[in-house]
């Protein structure tokens, strides 16, 4: 469920009529709800509430406005970060250092550095060199560093190519079957506490099948590491969960996802961690534009509209689906392409779409974009980079600022050279 609603035929967010917003912050724009936030939060919460010990960590990657990360941090949410980047911002959203899990494969020395003088509570370490790496660090810091080795378990999640983590051929983690070997060498040293496993497999997962496949031969790796005289306290189960793109097709449900994790993880004694972000905030978020024409086209005609693939980035990616609405249906519908206006074949949202019919100046929508949707946008073909809001009942707030092509211009700089 969402909070934007059809109310006397004209689309809002949560009380806000959407033209308000597109009168007073202009399109495109995201707009998130804030009461959708907190109860896709709720609900995640209430899924494991049956788990003994547990941490949940928001993958910021998803969503990293620090509005949004405020609404999460006061629902007590943790961050999962990948970058020196997000950790500034989960610290500057009011979440508690302790609560910061730092994974990602491509870790500097630099970011380690920042992230133990912030007092990041965990390292989900890569390979085996990056925890000699953290250790040293650690050590030279006068600090202990906690961690995790992520572990590839070699389970096809069955999704998208790319956002598929778990197969031997993915870029992230270590052979499960290496883990012994890599805990010999590193459980001794200073500087670093080896304190468990990670795992994620992939997102936007429908079928469950494979994740309880994953954490099976996670739970086999936490005993046998055990036998050997391993601590083992903790395991990272990732995220991955996925939502209904297209309002037909929907995933497993948090509470169904959360009864998986109980079963598959009976008797492991360890304090399950989870790294939710699209399942958060997907929903939680529409892209609202405006249509600049209807051009004639040799099939069906082209909706050209001024949002584009720089704003959205995902259907040019990953072939991905976005619901698409008017904002005041006539009731009347049509098929058309939809398109933005940079200059790529590939800037087009949809194709052949059955859609509610639409004229130049009407305003619509694509839905469920409150995940990967502003945080991947970029200034390509030198436009604005999008603007984002966040709507709290009747009130309505630019918490990301729409950045012009002149003030990208300001910070270029022409040498002394060019100047002859």
């Amino acid at each position: 469920m969402d909070h934007f609603l059809y109310k006397n035929g004209i689309l809002h967010a949560e009380d806000v009529p959407l033209p308000l917003i597109a009168e007073q912050v202009g399109t495109p724009v995201y707009i998130y709800s804030r009461a959708t936030l907190e109860r896709h939060a709720q609900v995640f919460q209430d899924a494991l509430a049956a788990l003994p010990k547990k941490h949940i960590a928001f993958a910021i990657k998803a969503n990293p406005n620090i509005a949004v990360l405020k609404v999460l941090a006061k629902q007590g949410f943790g961050a999962d970060v990948v970058s020196g980047g997000e950790v500034a911002r989960a610290v500057a959203a009011g979440m508690k250092p302790e609560d910061i899990v730092f994974s990602g494969v491509g870790k500097t020395r630099g970011e380690m550095e920042y992230a133990l003088s912030v007092g990041v509570g965990q390292f989900n370490l890569e390979l085996e060199e990056e925890g000699f790496a953290l250790a040293e660090i650690a050590v030279s810091m006068g600090k202990t560093a906690n961690a995790t080795l992520r572990v590839n378990p070699d389970v096809d999640a069955g999704t998208h190519a790319k956002i598929s983590t778990g197969k031997k051929e993915n870029k992230f983690g270590v052979a499960i079957d290496e883990a012994n070997g890599i805990f010999d060498r590193l459980g001794g040293t200073a500087g670093i506490a080896l304190r468990g496993l990670s795992c994620h497999i992939g997102s936007q997962l429908f079928d469950l099948g494979p994740m309880e496949a994953a954490y099976g031969r996670v739970g086999a790796k936490v005993a046998e590491l055990r036998g050997a005289g391993h601590v083992i306290d903790r395991v990272d189960l990732g995220g991955g969960l996925g939502v209904p793109y297209e309002r037909d097709k929907v995933p497993p449900s948090p509470a169904v996802y959360g009864k998986m994790v109980e079963r598959a993880t009976r008797g492991w004694d360890v304090t399950l961690m989870f790294e939710p972000g699209r399942v958060i905030v997907g929903n939680a978020g529409v892209l609202l534009t405006k249509v600049i024409w209807v051009k004639p086209g040799a099939v069906r005609p082209y909706i050209i509209v001024d949002a584009a693939m720089n704003d959205l980035a995902r259907p040019a990616m990953y072939d991905a689906w976005h619901d698409f609405e008017a904002v005041q249906p006539t009731g009347e519908r049509m098929v058309a392409n939809i398109a933005g206006p940079v200059c790529e074949s590939g800037d087009t949202f949809a194709m052949g779409r059955d859609i509610d019919r639409v004229a130049s100046g009407d305003l619509g929508i694509f839905r469920t974009a409150g995940a990967y949707g502003a945080t991947m946008a970029s200034t390509y073909n030198s436009r604005a980079l999008v603007p984002e809001v966040m709507v709290d009942g009747d009130k309505f707030a630019v918490v990301a600022e729409r950045i012009a092509p002149e003030t990208i211009i300001a910070a270029e700089h022409v040498p002394d050279f060019l100047n002859d």
